[in-house]
């Protein structure tokens, strides 16, 4: 069943309104699954992150910027979820007949959903400035970021993340329209000036914006990992005892302690992964600027389709290979500790028969 241009469309997975549609079902059939997977694993990760840092308290910087991360991230897979759902039952009835316009569900949330992703993205750039300036200066540190700030900091990134997507938060409509095969009125989500609000949000939020966020990223992990390295090096050549003292919560020789390096370690972890998830979406925006008519309803809007899936399936492999690595990690962790112990265990009683054998 095909449709004209502003028709509502009822069983959109029969619809050929887009040329790229042929393109954008495969995408939606391979990978509708594998999202709602990745977002229930959001939901629970992301809650069970909040959770825990409400009961250890939000006492320093990073800890506040962790809750907001998981929050913002929270905010963000609640508001697709609709979408994502659509494009699951889409995919496994297609025949199945809406009784309303499906965009109502895909795209009512679409910008409030990327605007809390946005934030979340800012979060993370923030906490990457805040352990590269732990590192680069930790006798300051704690003077200048200090909790209070970090919070108003926290409430400035979300008013920010608002204000720059103003423009398309405010293009769609819920309105009523006439059905004329079934003669009857049916609710649906009318745009408008979505064209020149898109236009705008190009050059605010897929501009220099993201460069900026993503050189920076890059910059304070290349810090962070340089000045990890000089005090692995520092640590080395250190005696013994010296060795001891900074394996408790004295300061080491960098004005560090073990603790604030094992943060350390895991915030450039949390900013390597953002720079691999957001490389994708940089290229795209890149391709974007430079040839404009790289865009749906647009001259290459066929290579844009096929940009849909690249991307997709990009993300989603190195989703899974973080998520896979972290679970290795934890394994060999856990391997190596039940190990340890059993070792430790053997020689207490190697030591006991061999102090009673010499006893005797």
């Amino acid at each position: 069943m095909s449709t004209e241009a502003g028709n509502i469309t009822l069983a959109p997975w029969h619809s050929f309104e887009f040329p790229y549609l042929a393109e954008v079902f495969t995408t939606i059939k391979v990978l509708a699954p594998v999202r709602v997977f990745i977002i229930l694993f959001g939901l629970v990760s992301n809650i069970t992150n909040i959770v825990v840092f409400l009961k250890a308290g939000a006492k320093d910087n990073v800890t506040i910027l962790l809750l907001s991360l998981s929050v913002s991230d929270l905010v963000f897979l609640h508001l697709i979820t609709p979408s994502v759902c659509s494009f699951l039952i889409a995919s496994l009835f297609p025949f199945y007949t809406w009784p309303f316009d499906v965009n109502l569900v895909r795209n009512l949330l679409y910008w409030p959903a990327y605007t809390a992703y946005d934030l979340s993205t800012y979060i993370s750039v923030s906490l990457g400035v805040t352990r590269c300036a732990c590192v680069a200066m930790p006798l300051k540190f704690k003077h200048v970021f200090t909790k209070s700030r970090t919070v108003k900091w926290v409430v400035l990134l979300g008013v920010l993340a608002v204000s720059l997507r103003l423009p398309v938060l405010t293009i769609n409509r819920v309105s009523w329209r006439r059905d004329p095969r079934t003669n009857s009125s049916l609710l649906y989500l009318k745009t408008v000036n979505n064209d020149e609000m898109s236009r705008i949000n190009d050059m605010l939020n897929r501009g220099s914006l993201i460069y900026v966020s993503y050189v920076t990223m890059v910059v304070c992990v290349v810090i962070i990992m340089v000045k990890l390295r000089q005090a692995a090096k520092i640590r080395r050549s250190c005696t013994e005892s010296s060795l001891r003292a900074q394996t408790s919560d004295k300061p080491s020789p960098q004005g560090l302690s073990s603790k604030d390096l094992q943060v350390v370690k895991s915030v450039a972890m949390v900013c390597t992964i953002f720079i691999l998830l957001q490389l994708p979406f940089l290229l795209v925006s890149t391709i974007r600027l430079i040839a404009p008519e790289f865009n749906n309803r647009q001259r290459l809007t066929y290579l844009f389709a096929t940009r849909v899936t690249v991307v997709v399936v990009v993300v989603v492999v190195v989703v899974v290979v973080v998520v896979v690595v972290v679970v290795v990690v934890v394994v060999i962790a856990v391997v190596t500790a039940v190990v340890t112990a059993v070792v430790v265990v053997m020689v207490k009683v190697v030591v006991a028969l061999v102090v009673v054998v010499v006893v005797k």
